[in-house]
């Protein structure tokens, strides 16, 4: 374990995101003597509404692009850590246009690294599994820092670019930087896009959810509390340089956790529609956060997926507001998909 970090006053990029506001929560109530300035664009997938409310002495927003640099010379002096979560990160909307994953995901994480080295200001870098591509069914094996990588969408792939500028920017120029991988994040504030907010919220509107391809395709679930509080121990504890893992042994097929949402929704397990399957799904993802665990001492407590799914479907039924705008345009997307 690195001799400890204590940050002060740290910028978190997409901190209006679902991963990233959860995080700036977390920071909030666990560490009361840090300051967060959230630097946000502010596209479809950010909404200030997932941080209002948090005090205005500890959370500031700067509405703004991480590819600014005039932008982050401005911004980065006077903090110690940068944070980055902000990246396009939805594999449909990757495959239908990968132009803005390319300018998010690689040139922002470039822009960011040269402002970290420029200040000399400790950098943690926010990936995902997806980077290794995938796994057989029957594979025992589960993703380690040790697996090649083998990214399979344009999302993932320039995930992976963005996970290499970082290990040379480290190399090369000496900034101090980490980098996390992470199996797929459920809980509040997650944009409707995604599957299991999806499928909730087609339940609450009436509408039949919907599963691609024959449902059997593994997804290892972690709840976005666990996540937030490895990359903060990650932060102040990880030894610059390292990649760690973070999972919470949640493996679970697509289908099986639909009918788990449908039987807790008052929904006959059956009752949903199946669609065309999206080209190049992964089958199945797995995480073995065993380094994490051991060199820094960290452990999920969400562990139980059915009482975290359940605080999940209650927190979209009671914050219909905060979703129901982009209900109708989300759906529309996915039919002209044929999803």
């Amino acid at each position: 374990m690195a001799e400890a970090f204590e940050p002060k006053n740290i910028i978190v990029t997409g901190g209006c995101g679902f991963i990233g506001s959860n995080f700036v929560h977390h920071v909030v109530n666990e560490h009361p003597g840090v300051h967060v300035t959230v630097l946000d664009k502010l596209t479809y997938a950010g909404n200030p509404e997932n941080i209002a409310g948090l005090p205005e002495d500890r959370v500031e927003l700067v509405v703004g692009d991480i590819c600014d640099a005039e932008l982050l010379d401005r911004i980065v002096p006077g903090h110690d850590a940068i944070v980055h979560y902000a990246a396009e990160s939805h594999n449909d909307n990757s495959i239908a246009n990968p132009e803005p994953f390319l300018r998010t995901n690689v040139e922002g994480t470039y822009c960011l690294l040269e402002a970290a080295r420029k200040y000399d200001v400790r950098y943690h870098h926010i990936s995902t599994d997806e980077v290794y591509g995938d796994l057989a069914l029957d594979d025992p094996a589960r993703f380690t820092e040790e697996t090649p990588y083998h990214p399979s969408s344009p999302y993932s792939s320039t995930k992976a670019s963005s996970d290499l500028l970082v290990r040379a920017w480290h190399r090369t120029f000496g900034v101090r930087a980490t980098i996390s991988n992470c199996s797929n994040n459920y809980g509040p504030y997650q944009h409707i896009e995604k599957f299991i907010p999806r499928q909730i919220t087609n339940i609450l509107e009436g509408i039949r959810p919907k599963l691609y391809g024959d449902g059997k395709n593994v997804r290892d679930w972690i709840h976005t509390d666990d996540h937030s509080s490895a990359v903060w121990t990650i932060l102040t504890k990880g030894v610059i340089g390292e990649t760690y893992l973070i999972g919470a042994d949640g493996e679970k097929s697509n289908i099986d956790v639909l009918r788990a949402i449908l039987e807790r929704m008052g929904k006959d397990a059956d009752d949903f529609d199946w669609v065309r399957d999206r080209p190049g799904h992964d089958r199945r993802y797995a995480i073995d956060s065993t380094k994490l665990r051991r060199e820094l001492g960290w452990r999920p407590k969400h562990t139980d997926f059915s009482e975290g799914l359940d605080q999940t479907i209650a927190w979209y039924t009671e914050h219909r507001a905060w979703w129901e705008g982009a209900k109708a345009a989300t759906e529309a997307k996915y039919a002209a998909q044929g999803q």
